[in-house]
């Protein structure tokens, strides 16, 4: 797959995958978590109302900011010429006035936030997904004694047979097959995971968008208290 489908020179490569930052003992293993869905219900006419912008990653995307460095509907990262940044302590754009109880899913986990988008995802089959496989440039600028940033997902829509692709690096730096995990994305699906370590991609079967929340949060006791009281109870 590594000369297939990535470039010997994928930027995903230049991004550092061991640092002194501080992170959570539940992703040391796999470097995600699979939470239960969630309790709450996300009314469709909050995120198909909200202002789209034409922004490329991971597939035919679409992406509506939420919240941002500045409050401004900017897909960009945090690290602006002049303005650099970590990814958080971010502003709610004008589009959280359009979703409340997306701000309210946000705000409970009531750990430090940054990017919160939602995606619009064109429907992509497995092979041309892996394509698109990449790693996340979360940390930059984000000092070596505070939280790693890591991003949760949230599915919007239903589509229980589609599914987010994850992988180790291999020792060429490649994402290697040979650890790949799935994660299937019926409606209420809550994941978090360690996008900098991970690479990863979403296989999307059917023929309409599929929608999903994402978040950059900072880890610490405030996201693992949330992580702890999102996991699925034990029969």
């Amino acid at each position: 797959m590594t000369n297939q489908w990535l470039r010997p020179d994928h930027w995903s490569l230049d991004i550092p995958l061991q640092t002194e930052h501080p992170r959570l003992s539940v992703l040391a293993e796999t470097g995600f978590v699979a939470l239960a869905d969630a309790s709450v219900a996300i009314p469709d006419d909050e995120f198909m109302a909200l202002e789209y912008m034409h922004w490329k990653s991971g597939g035919d995307t679409n992406f509506a900011p939420v919240a941002t460095a500045t409050g401004d509907l900017d897909c960009r990262g945090f690290w602006q010429e002049g303005d650099e940044r970590p990814d958080k302590a971010a502003r709610f754009t004008s589009n959280a006035k359009l979703c409340p109880t997306i701000r309210d899913y946000v705000d409970s986990v009531d750990a430090n936030f940054g990017r919160v988008r939602v995606i619009k995802l064109e429907p992509q089959e497995y092979e041309p997904a892996l394509r698109q496989i990449h790693r996340d440039d979360n940390n930059r600028f984000n000092p070596p004694n505070e939280g790693w940033v890591v991003r949760s997902w949230l599915e919007l829509t239903d589509n229980p047979n589609s599914f987010m692709v994850l992988m180790e690096s291999g020792a060429d730096g490649f994402p290697d097959p040979a650890t790949e995990v799935r994660l299937p994305l019926q409606r209420g699906a809550q994941f978090v995971v360690d996008t900098q370590r991970l690479w990863h991609v979403v296989c999307h079967v059917g023929t309409a968008p599929r929608y999903a929340l994402i978040s950059s949060f900072e880890t610490g006791p405030a996201l693992e208290r949330w992580i702890d009281s999102e996991l699925p109870v034990s029969v």
